[in-house]
């Protein structure tokens, strides 16, 4: 509702605030995609800053202090290792030979490792997923709330059991799904 410039009845000013974040992110990601922008650590930046609309003080700031993600069993890297291993990260996905579906999911699962910001990285993560499938020619994708537990499997299995094929096989499960559903658009 809020994509279409409704606000959202009876909830949280915060959660509304959110949700308006992670349109604008959005549709910067299609304008970034339309100019065909490299990535960048500047626009990874730029879109948690869109993404944390409600929190001036860290949007777009490296995190600064330890933090654990709740559920996975993965830690994320201390403060003070999080702009080298963004940088080495960053670095590592421009030289990739993956297909760019497996590039995308990989990215995504050490992004989320790394878990840079101290709030919205899920949302920066899946839009920057989203960046990538949409820079090679995939339609954006959307990781249901439904599957939220198989999504947190996936980390805990590269984590843990070091396969990234979980979570590469999501992403290209939602990728068929949304192809699937601009046919029958066109149809």
């Amino acid at each position: 509702m809020v994509l279409e410039g409704i606000t959202i009845d009876k909830k949280p000013l915060k959660d509304h605030l959110e949700a308006v974040g992670h349109r604008d992110a959005f549709y910067y990601v299609q304008q970034l995609v339309s100019t065909n922008e490299a990535f960048s650590e500047k626009v990874i930046k730029d879109i948690h800053s869109l993404v944390l609309i409600d929190m001036p003080e860290d949007k777009g700031v490296y995190r600064r202090i330890p933090v654990r993600i709740m559920g996975v069993f993965h830690e994320p890297p201390q403060p003070y290792l999080v702009p080298v291993q963004m940088e080495q990260l960053i670095a590592e996905f421009e030289n990739t030979k993956l297909n760019p579906i497996e590039s995308a999911a990989l990215f995504h699962l050490k992004f989320e490792g790394i878990h840079p910001f101290i709030d919205g990285n899920g949302r920066t993560g899946r839009l920057i997923l989203n960046f990538t499938l949409m820079q090679n020619g995939y339609p954006p994708i959307n990781v249901k709330f439904t599957d939220r537990r198989r999504y947190y499997e996936c980390f805990d299995m590269y984590y843990r059991d070091g396969t990234a094929e979980p979570m590469v096989r999501m992403v290209a499960e939602y990728v068929e799904e949304s192809l699937e559903e601009y046919l029958k658009l066109l149809k």
